[in-house]
């Protein structure tokens, strides 16, 4: 697999989370000399091209670069289906597929978004991965095509990812196989790529993970 971004493929980024648990909006949470927002969109650079950023209405979002589109998700707490109907809207016409993540994804992973892509081909409409008993919907790979699919969901206020999966052509990767990628990033056993974090102690790990000093006042 060879390196830079994967043409065909873009990336939707669902910042519009409310972050209870974090007591903080985590787009804005620092990360070495970064925010998490910025951090995760700058790792996705490296592979897919353009980038969206879906942001809840009238959210503030740190800087980023010029060329990261962004779009506002009309409405609120109707979960990520309702964010990556908007992200791939933004994208049609621009991409052929989207490797969509989350904001609190620090470890996002050029190299699972180029093996997610390369097995899905042209034969799923869907690459999402699957460990540690759940699917992992927001580190997966969605042909801009299904956006059709997801607002059929949405109308029929069927939330669940899992309901989209049904409806289209799904490759579920379990984790043994995901462990197969070139260059994947690990620590121990665990796929860093599939960490989110949700609270403050999620977030002061994952710095002690990626070798960053804590905040001095993490509060």
């Amino acid at each position: 697999m060879s390196g830079g971004v994967l043409s065909g493929l873009g990336a939707v980024v669902l910042a519009g989370g409310r972050s209870s648990r974090m007591g903080r909006p985590k787009a804005w949470l620092p990360f070495g000399d970064e925010v998490l927002l910025q951090r995760v969109v700058r790792r996705l650079a490296d592979v897919a091209a353009p980038l969206v950023v879906v942001r809840a209405p009238g959210q503030a979002l740190p800087p980023l670069p010029p060329d990261v589109a962004i779009a506002e998700d009309p409405v609120e707490g109707r979960g990520p289906l309702q964010g990556i109907a908007v992200g791939l809207a933004a994208l049609a016409g621009k991409a052929e597929a989207a490797f969509v993540s989350s904001t609190d994804a620090p470890f996002v992973d050029p190299a699972l978004v180029r093996f997610l892509w390369d097995l899905r081909g042209s034969t799923h409409d869907i690459a999402v991965p699957r460990g540690g008993g759940h699917y992992h919907p927001l580190a997966a790979v969605y042909g801009v095509s299904v956006k059709s699919e997801i607002d059929a969901l949405l109308v029929e206020d069927r939330l669940r990812p899992f309901f989209l999966f049904e409806r289209v052509r799904t490759l579920v990767v379990p984790e043994d196989r995901l462990r197969e990628a070139p260059g994947l990033s690990l620590s121990g056993d665990e796929i860093l790529a599939l960490r989110n974090l949700n609270t403050p102690d999620d977030w002061l790990a994952a710095l002690d993970v990626a070798g960053l000093p804590r905040p001095s006042d993490p509060a």
